[in-house]
């Protein structure tokens, strides 16, 4: 939900537009199962009446137990190095919040991947050999310890945190007032 605003903010605009990994529940915690309680009453009481403001479809997936995201995040990584780390994040988000899919099987993230274009073979094998796992852990370190980021989604713009979805609004005023003379 925070992509859609984000994207009609710097339309026309030359903003470099960095991801960074969060993982909400990085193993060994364990992940929610979205037939519980607190999933069910979080998405019904915040997630889906805003989505349904914004006018995006949204689905708790029924993946259960929720995937571990750290295969998603190192696929991102090897995505990023090919210069596709945009799209394939984007396919990924859509592969589990509209479709269901499980983003912690590498299979599947692997046909995702190449959807956006990526080598089947080359993503597959990066997976199977943990080749970004070092990137990704990295990445992470740079997320929580050097930016310092405690929650999903923060924007940083010229130093200016925002945490939160925000309005197509905010952001092209943040962003505005950040590329002031």
């Amino acid at each position: 939900m925070a992509e859609f605003p984000l994207k009609e903010a710097i339309e026309d605009k030359d903003v470099h537009v960095e991801w960074m990994p969060f993982e909400l529940r990085p193993s060994p915690h364990p992940t929610l199962r979205p037939e519980e309680d607190y999933l069910q009453t979080a998405w019904a009481s915040s997630v889906y009446p805003m989505a349904e403001r914004m006018g995006i479809r949204i689905v708790l997936p029924r993946v259960s137990p929720q995937p571990y995201t750290h295969l998603a995040f190192e696929g991102f990584q090897y995505a990023k190095e090919q210069g596709s780390g945009s799209e394939y994040n984007g396919r990924v988000l859509r592969a589990f919040f509209q479709e269901e899919q499980d983003i912690g099987d590498s299979e599947i993230l692997t046909q995702l991947a190449e959807e956006v274009g990526l080598n089947r073979a080359q993503f597959r094998e990066a997976l199977e050999t943990r080749q970004y796992k070092e990137a990704h852990q990295t990445a992470l370190y740079h997320t929580h310890k050097e930016a310092g980021i405690s929650a999903v989604p923060t924007f940083i713009v010229e130093g200016q945190r925002l945490q939160g979805v925000q309005s197509k609004e905010t952001l092209k005023r943040v962003i505005d007032f950040a590329q002031r003379p």
